[in-house]
């Protein structure tokens, strides 16, 4: 067992491969059985997206899941590799990707066009990765731009959850309660206190949004808005035929290349806000480096675009899925550092507590209990997830923006990205900053109004 060599201060042992740093279970990392068992709870997340794809590509319940095993199995290749986090969705892109899709006939051109765009992000982040130019794309991004963009996707999040006829409609009450208690416990300054105090309230703090999703699959039925689960035993059964065969190129070939270049715009916007997910990761590993000695953690955007972009263009092969692979699951890797701060002795390496946490989910798609347990609430899951993300994207968005001007064109981006779709906010905005900023086009201007170390402020205090 390697992982018992570390040497206080170096780096846990792996095999070099290029950019890559290889780490296997039990060898080069000890097994966190606590990450794993929270693992086998948390699944109820990734199995929230099957709602998700069976709205909007029309697919049974079995195949959905087969493209939700797919995508976990994928997970597992950030820890793996090298990359010290809990990979995800890009959940601030969803409603960018559902009104990007939804422009498309359900039925064959409705995949194509999901697949044109997942590989389309997948090879602009294999490219950026390979030559490093990630952060230099987004400088040349105008902050006003880059706000409006994070702002509207925000913004298309909870009208996807209050449109007419939308989850609120289908799950009113469920919703409303679960809401309300899933942003007390997440944003809300009383919680954050009193958790502090009492050890049993610190452990909900620290499992996220899940136990707001167990207090709903006892509500939804309470109020008649979905069934009691049904536990059935076994395993969970994959339709992975009926997959390849109706929804990937297998079966309906390859999607012609007009789809890639109708995507760029939306490729472009979902960018954007994933890089942000990769300064979120940056910060999040750096703060669990300071926090600790003995075990030095290495975070390289590089690799992770490697990954990430890797696991985008094989799903969009494999499954194309529309919660696409991100570089960031942000509540679990918050989680995560929290309990590696508690020293050696409760997580031994943050690689160790990461990749049981993944081993963990990725065994509870297996199990059919599990799957049975939160199915009737799935939807409410989703919406959970959408609005929470909204909230967040929200106020990233506007603090990404560095003057009042900045502020008042990203709203106008950020509005008509939510209604028209990324082609359209992209003109609007470039247009809005020729007008406005002529010659300072890509820098605008900056106020005391809103500035990074604001941002920053606010991030490392919500999360401390």
């Amino acid at each position: 067992m390697l992982w018992k060599t570390r040497k206080y201060g170096e780096e846990s042992p792996y095999i070099p491969a290029g950019p890559f740093k290889i780490r296997l279970p039990f060898i080069h990392y000890r097994f966190e059985w606590p990450d794993y068992v929270q693992g086998l709870l948390m699944v109820a997340v990734d199995l929230s997206a099957i709602p998700l794809l069976v709205e909007l590509l029309g697919m049974p319940f079995e195949v959905a899941l087969a493209i939700v095993i797919l995508n976990g199995l994928f997970y597992l290749l950030h820890h793996l590799l090298g990359d010290p986090a809990v990979p995800g969705w890009i959940t601030p892109a969803i409603p960018l990707i559902m009104l990007y899709v939804q422009q498309f006939p359900e039925g064959p051109e409705r995949v194509y066009a999901l697949i044109a765009f997942q590989l389309a992000l997948g090879i602009l982040s294999l490219f950026l990765g390979i030559t490093g130019l990630a952060t230099k794309v987004t400088r040349l991004v105008p902050p006003s731009l880059n706000s409006g963009i994070i702002l509207g996707a925000g913004i298309a999040a909870i009208i996807s959850v209050f449109e007419l006829n939308g989850r609120f409609d289908q799950f009113p009450w469920t919703i409303t309660i679960a809401v309300g208690i899933g942003f007390y416990l997440l944003f809300s300054k009383n919680f954050a206190q009193i958790q502090n105090k009492h050890p049993a309230l610190g452990l909900i703090g620290k499992l996220g949004i899940f136990p707001v999703i167990l207090l709903a699959v006892f509500i939804a039925p309470l109020f008649g808005e979905a069934s009691w689960p049904s536990i059935e035993w076994g395993f969970s059964k994959p339709d992975f035929i009926t997959l390849w065969n109706e929804y990937t190129v297998f079966g309906l070939g390859f999607p012609p290349f007009t789809m890639f270049l109708t995507a760029l715009p939306t490729v472009f916007a979902t960018y954007i806000v994933l890089f942000g997910d990769v300064i979120q990761t940056k910060i999040l590993v750096e703060e669990a480096d300071s926090s600790r000695d003995d075990e030095k953690l290495d975070y390289n955007s590089s690799r992770a675009h490697l990954i990430f972009g890797g696991r985008n263009s094989f799903m969009s092969i494999l499954g194309p899925d529309v919660t696409m692979s991100g570089p960031l699951w942000s509540a679990m890797q918050v989680v995560m550092v929290e309990r590696y701060k508690q020293g050696r002795k409760a997580m031994d390496s943050f690689f160790g507590g990461i990749g049981s946490f993944r081993w963990g989910t990725n065994t509870g798609l297996f199990l059919l209990p599990i799957v049975s347990f939160v199915e009737p609430i799935l939807g409410i899951a989703l919406a959970l997830t959408l609005l929470i993300q909204g909230y967040v994207s929200v106020r990233i968005g506007v603090l990404e923006s560095r003057s009042q001007r900045d502020l008042g064109i990203a709203g106008v981006i950020g509005a008509v990205l939510a209604i028209k779709g990324a082609a359209w906010a992209f003109a609007v905005g470039i247009i809005l900053n020729l007008l406005i900023y002529g010659k300072d086009f890509f820098r605008g201007e900056v106020d005391d109004t809103f500035t990074k170390n604001q941002i920053e402020f606010n991030y490392k205090n919500e999360n401390n």
